[in-house]
């Protein structure tokens, strides 16, 4: 049953595009802070037409009332760990904050909670060394039960593996003290997800940033 639903559900998703815009800039004005950007689909906006109403352009908006903000986004549909990882190890310039998006991809190529730690371990040893971050906000593995493109006992289960793999994640978190576990209990409200049912909409992305922008105002204050 599970393989036939996995298989109805690859075949009639809607494939939105990832949003158009920049992916590198520089906004606002105050003390200069390097952001990161880094994922999957979600980190890369998949699910509104426009960076500007995308995750990135949420967190610069926010945080360009209080600082000059050189941002970058490093972010793909169907990244893994391991392919941001990868990614991330050809980038040279350093940050001072990071904010991490993955896990789903992680769930459906059926990582399992040790692969997922390592690999996440290898990231943020990457983050906090050669890029030098110094506040990472590690974006929880979402809740993927409540996706409302997928059937039950689909979503169950995978709800449950991802509920498995953020709880590696939060342990491989608590590792690194520039790093802040933020779990993602956004509002159950499938109105909020862009049409295809599985990423979120603008109104989401803008709730999780500020989420986001709330730690990293805290983290700054506290480590640079």
């Amino acid at each position: 049953m599970l393989l036939a639903q996995g298989f109805m559900v690859r075949r009639k998703a809607q494939l939105l595009p990832e949003p158009v815009g920049a992916r590198t800039g520089r906004a606002g004005s105050g003390p200069l802070l390097r952001v990161l950007i880094a994922g999957d689909s979600s980190a890369a906006g998949v699910g509104v037409a426009t960076q500007d109403q995308a995750l990135s352009g949420a967190i610069v908006a926010g945080l360009a009332h209080d600082f000059t903000v050189d941002w970058r986004l490093e972010a793909a549909t169907g990244n893994t760990t391991r392919d941001t990882l990868n990614r991330l190890r050809q980038v040279e310039d350093p940050f001072d904050v990071a904010v991490t998006a993955l896990g789903v991809n992680d769930v459906t190529r059926g990582r399992s909670r040790a692969q997922f730690m390592a690999q996440q371990r290898a990231l943020l040893a990457q983050l906090t060394g050669p890029l030098q971050a110094r506040c990472i906000v590690v974006s929880g593995v979402p809740q993927m039960e409540r996706f409302p493109a997928l059937p039950q006992p689909l979503a169950w289960v995978l709800g449950q593996q991802a509920a498995r793999l953020d709880a590696g994640l939060q342990e491989v978190a608590g590792k690194f003290p520039q790093a802040h576990h933020l779990s993602t209990d956004l509002p159950d409200d499938p109105a909020l997800a862009a049409p295809d049912g599985y990423h979120p909409g603008a109104l989401l992305y803008d709730l999780w940033a500020k989420q986001i922008l709330q730690v990293i105002r805290d983290q700054v204050r506290a480590r640079i």
